[in-house]
């Protein structure tokens, strides 16, 4: 049972998080047809000179349908204050036929959510180019929280899917690096530990479909990558546990990969992309080394 103390502090850090109003992007380009293909850019605010660095952000939400990426339009805001040009990336969420897995909203599609994903990593060079001239997409790191730490290590990792993957690219993509906040980056823990609800059960489309789908989804079964990788993880995060991160981290070890881990003591899940948290500043940090 989880003590009650840290759910009253994990309520009061998604409370802040979360009280920041939207920010409005400096413009917004479509990757696809569909409305949730679509990427919000903003530009490096500030005495930024020249060529900056690229992030692009994959917010998360259990990829479930209410939770879409105005909720991390202020941790956009706080990077491109930082420097940083930002492309915030929506993609599909939620199931459109309910299974038998879901207890309310259905977390993410098959195979519609790793589509979109793909497509819109793919289509960024170009959109950033034209939607950032001050963008130096040579320069390009990966971020995203939670969910979207899946899909930023997924997306890292398209080169190494299984032969005949839809996803797979002949070879990695052209990335300064991946940090992943509070991933969920292995499958089968977050399954035992009911991670969000099953959500990564879920998204693969139930426990019909699980165990086949793993190797294309999965995050620890993708490596190595070649790709340089870190992990932000707060220490008494109760949404996703640090042993998900652990695990991860771990599996790269087998693979003969080192992935940075930095745990943040007395930190749970939303101060990583809060920018009234110390913690945020960790993670610009972290994004700027492996940016420059």
């Amino acid at each position: 049972m989880t003590d009650p103390a840290a759910v009253e502090r994990d309520a009061a850090e998604a409370a802040s998080a979360f009280a920041h109003p939207p920010v409005v992007p400096d413009t917004t380009a479509a990757y696809g047809d569909h409305p949730d293909q679509v990427v919000d850019f903003y530009a490096p605010r500030g005495a930024a000179r020249g060529p900056v660095p690229l992030v692009v952000l994959l917010h998360g939400g259990a990829w479930r349908a209410p939770y879409d990426r105005q909720h991390v339009t202020p941790f956009a805001d706080f990077l491109a204050r930082r420097g940083f040009a930002v492309a915030n990336v929506e993609y599909r969420r939620g199931s459109p036929v309910p299974h038998q897995d879901a207890d309310g909203p259905v977390a993410g599609r098959w195979p519609e959510t790793f589509d979109d994903v793909a497509a819109a990593l793919d289509a960024l060079p170009a959109l950033a180019a034209a939607a950032l001239p001050d963008a130096d997409v040579r320069r390009t790191v990966v971020t995203g929280h939670s969910a979207g730490g899946h899909l930023a290590l997924w997306a890292a990792a398209r080169h190494v899917l299984p032969a005949g993957s839809p996803w797979r690219l002949p070879s990695a993509p052209v990335l300064r690096g991946v940090v992943a906040l509070a991933p969920i980056a292995d499958f089968a823990l977050a399954q035992e530990l009911g991670v969000c609800g099953g959500a990564s059960g879920q998204l693969l489309g139930g426990k019909d479909h699980f165990e086949e789908r793993l190797p294309y989804a999965d995050p620890s079964a993708l490596l190595p990558t070649g790709i340089a990788t870190a992990v932000v993880q707060g220490r008494d995060d109760i949404v996703v546990p640090e042993r998900v991160a652990e695990s991860y981290v771990a599996a790269a070890a087998r693979a003969g990969e080192l992935v940075g881990l930095t745990l943040l003591d007395g930190v749970g899940h939303f101060p990583l992309i809060d920018p009234a948290a110390d913690a945020c500043a960790v993670v610009a940090e972290e994004i700027s080394q492996l940016a420059w």
